[in-house]
């Protein structure tokens, strides 16, 4: 069945992830332009630079996440900003053949790194959701908050796609308490990886893409911002878990009806 037409989301003002970042872009579109094709040209590159620098940890990670989300067998998955399916592969693995996943990412390049079986891709934007209302049981989006224009709008679709009592989990890097630890995150991925990213990459803007990686980052939006965006949206049971002091994982579920 295709997707029906979005329902048009409750007005609230727009929230960016962080302040424009001049040195890639100028105005949003720029912005939106910039994203497109620094995500369509580096996704041949991206899982195995992924790899390297998770030290083959990311799987379990992701798998461990998800479980700690309730993500359970058998359900209705929303990926949002699948890429090239990281968490949806280790998505498929817990919901089982009975579960049903769709992926949805506006880069063409990084859904055509996606060779899972028997997920649905559809193009589009976390503000304007290409899906039903009510359509997900459990909706994810993993590493890419920081990459959307209007984080208000973003949470507002999420709570529509969702069915009562669905469940959501956010997963992203967060810059680290105190100024040591963060000097030496953002050396790590300012410099090294960029390195490691010109020595096994095969496109030549790999690199740029982790710097940028970095500073959007260090100038995202706090984690208190995240969750009260997340309670205006409609959400209760918003938490926070933290691993390794900068790895988080918000989860947050649409209230049942009465």
């Amino acid at each position: 069945m295709q997707p029906g037409p979005p329902s048009t989301p409750p007005s609230r003002e727009a929230l960016a992830p962080h302040a424009p970042l001049s040195a890639y872009y100028g105005d949003e579109a720029d912005h939106q332009r910039f994203l497109r094709r620094i995500f369509d040209d580096t996704a041949p590159d991206y899982e195995r630079i992924e790899r390297i620098l998770a030290l083959g940890s990311g799987p379990w990670y992701r798998r461990r996440a998800l479980e700690r989300a309730g993500l359970a067998t058998g359900a209705q998955v929303l990926d949002v900003g699948i890429g090239t399916g990281m968490v949806a592969r280790e998505a498929l693995r817990l919901i089982g053949p009975g579960g049903r996943l769709v992926g949805v990412d506006p880069s063409p390049g990084m859904m055509g790194e996606v060779h899972l079986p028997g997920v649905e891709l559809r193009q589009g934007r976390a503000e304007a959701l290409p899906c039903d209302d009510a359509s997900a049981d459990f909706l994810s989006l993993g590493y890419a908050l920081r990459h959307i224009a209007d984080v208000s709008a973003a949470f507002s679709e999420f709570h529509r796609a969702l069915r009562p009592g669905g469940r959501l989990l956010l997963l992203e890097i967060t810059r680290p308490v105190g100024r040591i630890p963060t000097s030496l995150l953002r050396g790590y991925m300012r410099a090294v990886v960029p390195l490691i990213a010109r020595a096994v990459g095969r496109r030549s803007d790999t690199a740029e893409l982790w710097r940028y990686y970095w500073d959007t980052i260090e100038a995202c939006i706090s984690p208190d911002s995240v969750m009260e965006a997340l309670r205006a949206a409609g959400f209760e049971q918003v938490q926070r878990h933290v691993e390794l002091g900068i790895f988080s994982e918000y989860t947050a579920r649409k209230p049942a009806r009465n």
